[in-house]
């Protein structure tokens, strides 16, 4: 049977499901993440949260998911995708449902935190293993695909915690709800393959034609990957270091306004001028719906645009919206929701490529630990960010914080002018070995 080269290989059920269960991780991200700033509403007059613990409740999560990504990606590349792809998911159901029964600030922040650290270590298993099994064409929109799932995560989250906001002990059903999707997601990633590039990499090339004839029903060609051992060390030289920079950069700068927003929606749309307690929660539906949007063409214009004016033109337009929201106070609501949703649309193209650069700049034996790391350093900015919130809104006002936002924004679309480099149609063992400021010709 003549082989067929990957790239040229056709969409298909294979390609679907991985995108689809592989997705899980961050649907589960943006679910559990913001489903605690609905829950908050019912927990700081039950447990008697002051603003520095819900400041704390806030970042434990964020804490968990910088030790959960950066212990978990370097396991991931040594020990492989599919084995860790399962054991996380049980750990995520399992503290979801632990956490409806704490009783006391601390215990809710110990099960926030290790929520964290499994969900951390969904990430760079996740993005890999899509990566690896999409062609050239195929990489943006299934990457981007991982990004609007967590969009989707997070206005689930916003529904569900809107129908249980009057409910009595609804926080117990909110955060313990996450089981349901972890048991749907578990039964639909038992059977993925393995990475066929991890495969590969680590010398088992026999397996990999195996499974590739298996599932396409033909051998399949890759482009030349000698066997490697994964060293973490390789992350620090000199060509990948200055791509970690890079990433963590755009990373920080894109996630530190989108955590705020999410984290304490409710109570940051209620202070810009809708009405507090449910309402606010209702407002917070609206400005993710737009989060979630953006993703969609984002996708597409990856593709037709390149990476690099999509990410320079989207964090433009995102530090004018929050910058409008910081200089002038009495907007309207109408106004005020209207620049939230510029934020929250023009924000697909930055929150599609924080996965799409570090799985398409780093070659395979180091892959997932890139990703983790990269996260892990932007992580750093939103714990301390999401820790500071609540005192800084109270100390400086919203006005104030949301000019803060547009000059993280700000940072972030600099950093895209200076060096962020073009990879639209290039393959993985091109973009793996590209050095910074080199752009497709």
């Amino acid at each position: 049977m003549q082989p067929k080269n990957f790239d040229d290989i056709q969409f298909s059920s294979v390609h679907r499901r991985i995108m689809l269960w592989g997705s899980g991780g961050p649907f589960l991200d943006g679910y559990v993440l913001v489903l605690i700033g609905v829950a908050l509403e019912q927990l700081t007059p039950l447990l008697s949260l002051d603003s520095e613990w819900i400041g704390l409740l806030g970042a434990a999560t964020l804490a968990g998911l910088f030790i959960g990504t950066s212990l978990f990606g370097y396991i991931c590349d040594q020990v492989g995708r599919r084995k860790m792809f399962l054991i996380d998911i049980v750990a995520i159901g399992v503290i979801s449902v632990a956490t409806m029964f704490v009783s006391t600030p601390l215990q809710l922040l110990l099960m926030r935190f290790l929520i964290g650290i499994v969900i951390g270590a969904d990430y760079p298993i996740a993005t890999s293993m899509i990566t690896e099994f999409s062609n050239t064409k195929q990489r943006a929109f299934a990457v981007g695909f991982i990004a609007a799932m967590w969009y989707v995560g997070a206005t689930c989250a916003n529904l569900v915690g809107y129908a249980l906001y009057d409910v009595q002990d609804g926080w117990r059903w909110m955060l313990g709800s996450a089981v349901i999707p972890c048991v749907v997601i578990l039964i639909g990633r038992f059977d993925l393959p393995e990475s066929p590039l991890w495969l590969i990499r680590k010398g088992r090339i026999k397996e990999c034609n195996q499974m590739m004839t298996k599932l396409f029903g033909q051998p399949v060609i890759f482009e030349a990957e000698a066997p490697q051992k994964t060293r973490f060390i390789q992350l620090f030289n000199k060509r990948h270091f200055s791509f970690v920079l890079f990433t963590a950069i755009i990373w920080t700068c894109q996630v530190i306004p989108m955590f705020a927003i999410y984290t304490f929606g409710p109570q940051i749309v209620g202070l810009l001028g809708w009405d507090q307690g449910k309402s606010a929660a209702l407002g917070n539906v609206v400005i993710s719906l737009f989060f979630m949007l953006g993703c969609i063409p984002a996708m597409y214009w990856l593709n037709k645009m390149g990476r690099r004016p999509l990410l320079i033109g989207s964090f433009a337009l995102m530090t004018i919206a929050l910058a409008i929201l910081g200089l002038f106070s009495n907007l309207g609501i109408c106004l005020v929701i209207i620049m939230f949703a510029v934020y929250a649309f023009f924000s697909g193209g930055p929150g599609i490529l924080q996965w799409l650069y570090p799985n398409e700049l780093f070659p395979t034996d180091i892959r997932a630990s890139a990703v983790g790391v990269i996260m892990s350093i932007s992580r750093i900015g939103t714990i301390f960010s999401t820790w500071a919130l609540p005192t800084f809104i109270s100390e400086y006002g919203i006005n104030n914080v949301m000019l803060m936002g547009a000059g993280v924004s700000l940072l972030g679309l600099v950093v895209s002018v200076l060096f962020a480099p073009e990879t639209k149609g290039l393959t993985l063992a091109q973009t793996s070995v590209m050095e910074m400021g080199r752009k497709k010709k």
